[in-house]
């Protein structure tokens, strides 16, 4: 029997049909659907980020099939770099962690079949240095924008995270203005090197990023557990911009990292799918985690975009509905309870659909009025509805 019954109704033929954002996104020809990658930050942070640990995730997406289900991205985030800069200011990788260099690296990423990604600053301190103890001194891009943007160019460089980093409070920087002095610089390069800048949404960026970036964080940090899963969750509800070049980012992936169970995970994972969120992992992953990272059919729903982003269609309580439209005419329903009880979720659906479980891999039968399932506590059912 059900710890507790909520009922959330919605009429889903009306309610998702809404009017895609107006263009403005940067044309670098990239981000045409949200990137899917690895990032080292969740998995070892500042200690314990060095070559071999970014040798090993590339090859993990290779072994385990990441690469051919579209995680492509290797990005190395904060610690890389040397705690100085050069005699000629140029940025330089730690020698110590980085022994053979930036540019092999990048050679090792590519010839597997995958891309490679960097960490840097608007500011004169990156993240690491404040909050980490990283003891390194002046390795932030402040007034050496061109020259960094070159050497990332030069080391065959096809992905840059920018991370704020109290750039305003240290340096007095406005975030629209240095994001978009890198971008220019990464532009003048002639490299396709795809933009993701993170200010944690506090200037919502969702409103005037799209001709800035190919992506922007909307959030601050993402923690490995459940309230801040579902926290985050909540914050995007009203952040419905995301569109082909130009992607909200409610931050990495905390699949395998810290206390999600499965139920969790997954409902984590199709959350994000259903946003049209950018997925990157920050794990190395076990059987249980590929079993969430690997699932094709919630993938798809992540990389299809037929006009719009997923939103929350209704709430009620601890239970949402979440739905976008998808290419040829379905759906993508996601059933959310955030809550610690069993429930019941259900949502009103004109029409004829036939109806796909996309964790369950199973088709379910028909529908010709109402969707309803039981849904675990701090779990989700993601549904695929395509008419017939």
């Amino acid at each position: 029997m059900l710890g507790r019954i909520v009922l959330a109704v919605v009429t889903l033929a009306a309610a998702m049909i809404w009017p895609s954002e107006p263009g403005g996104e940067l044309r670098n020809g990239l981000a045409a659907t949200p990137p899917m990658g690895w990032n080292s930050w969740n998995q070892v942070g500042c200690a314990g980020l060095n070559e071999q640990v970014v040798r090993d995730a590339a090859d993990n997406l290779v072994r385990t099939g990441m690469r051919d289900a579209g995680y492509r991205y290797v990005v190395v985030d904060d610690c890389w770099q040397a705690l100085t800069r050069g005699a000629d200011g140029a940025l330089r990788p730690n020698p110590d962690r980085f022994p053979h260099g930036m540019a092999a690296l990048a050679d090792y990423v590519h010839a597997r079949g995958l891309l490679f990604g960097i960490y840097a600053v608007p500011g004169t301190g990156t993240c690491a240095m404040y909050n980490s103890g990283y003891p390194a001194k002046g390795i932030g891009s402040l007034g050496h924008e061109r020259q960094d943007a070159e050497t990332f160019a030069s080391w065959g460089v096809d992905y840059l995270k920018y991370d704020w980093c109290y750039a305003d409070t240290y340096d007095g920087l406005d975030e629209k203005t240095a994001f978009e002095k890198m971008r220019d610089e990464l532009q003048r390069t002639g490299r396709p090197i795809l933009y993701a800048i993170s200010e944690y949404g506090a200037q919502k960026p969702w409103e005037w990023a799209r001709p800035v970036a190919n992506m922007w964080r909307t959030t601050n940090d993402l923690s490995a557990d459940w309230s801040s899963v579902s926290a985050t969750i909540e914050q995007q509800a009203d952040v419905t911009t995301g569109s082909p070049g130009g992607w909200n980012d409610p931050d990495m992936l905390q699949i395998g990292n810290g206390s999600l169970t499965e139920s969790e995970a997954r409902a984590h994972f199709s959350m994000w799918s259903i946003l049209n969120a950018p997925l990157f992992t920050g794990t190395a992953p076990t059987d249980q985690d590929l079993g969430t990272l690997l699932n094709r059919e919630v993938i798809a729903v992540d990389q299809d975009f037929a006009g719009a982003q997923g939103k929350r269609l209704a709430v009620d309580g601890s239970t949402d509905v979440w739905g976008k439209p998808l290419s040829g005419g379905g759906y993508a329903v996601v059933l959310l309870n955030r809550g610690d009880s069993p429930a019941t979720v259900s949502a009103d659906v004109p029409g004829h659909w036939a109806v796909r479980d996309l964790w369950q891999h199973a088709n379910t039968g028909t529908s010709d009025g109402t969707l309803r399932a039981q849904v675990p506590a701090r779990g989700a059912v993601m549904l695929r509805l395509t008419p017939r």
